[in-house]
């Protein structure tokens, strides 16, 4: 079995798409999925899957939160060794200016054609940076995100394609949750 670290977009946000996480990881079980976790309100669930296709796990996930709780939030996938690669590949690492609560990475569920990624990196944001690698956009928001011109919809629209984004602390500790649960059953205790 593989481990999958699922994201789900807008879940507990300004009151709507409400969703207790026990609910959820419930929900997962009855899926099919195996040892599923749940990180913070915010739609973060770890779990076990003999599923290869990611956008058939999205669908399936979709449709049973649709049928259990009447809506139907985007979902966005990564497999253990992808968030190993979006760690790998983090643009402030090393830098002394660094705050992780500062940094967020919007998880795409498509990747950006080449028009589409030259006019986001094209975006004047001072004093944001951003940077784009394959299906994940790292931004940087040293003033809050609350004060920012990129919004979510900016981002989409840009991109043309929609994702969800955690800060830097919740993409770590999704990373553990993963890595603990690929470890094998009889060292986990």
């Amino acid at each position: 079995m593989s481990v999958v670290i699922s994201m789900l977009r807008g879940v507990n946000v300004g009151g709507r798409n409400r969703l207790k996480m026990d609910a959820l990881r419930a929900l997962y079980t009855a899926l099919g999925f195996r040892d599923a976790q749940t990180f913070i309100q915010s739609g973060n669930v770890v779990f076990r899957t003999t599923s290869k296709d990611s956008d058939a796990l999205c669908r399936r996930i979709q449709g049973g939160i649709e049928r259990s709780f009447g809506f139907r939030p985007e979902v966005v996938v990564r497999s253990v060794d992808q968030m190993r690669k979006v760690l790998a590949r983090n643009p402030m690492a090393g830098r002394r200016d660094f705050d992780p609560s500062k940094l967020l990475v919007t998880f795409l569920a498509g990747t950006p054609d080449p028009d589409a990624r030259s006019r986001i990196l094209g975006l004047e944001l001072d004093p944001e940076e951003l940077w784009l690698h394959g299906q994940e956009l790292y931004v940087h928001y040293p003033n809050g995100v609350g004060r920012s011109k990129l919004s979510p919809a900016l981002v989409e629209r840009t991109l043309k394609t929609s994702g969800t984004s955690r800060n830097w602390n919740t993409v770590l500790k999704l990373l553990e949750i993963a890595e603990g649960l690929e470890a094998p059953r009889n060292s986990r205790g």
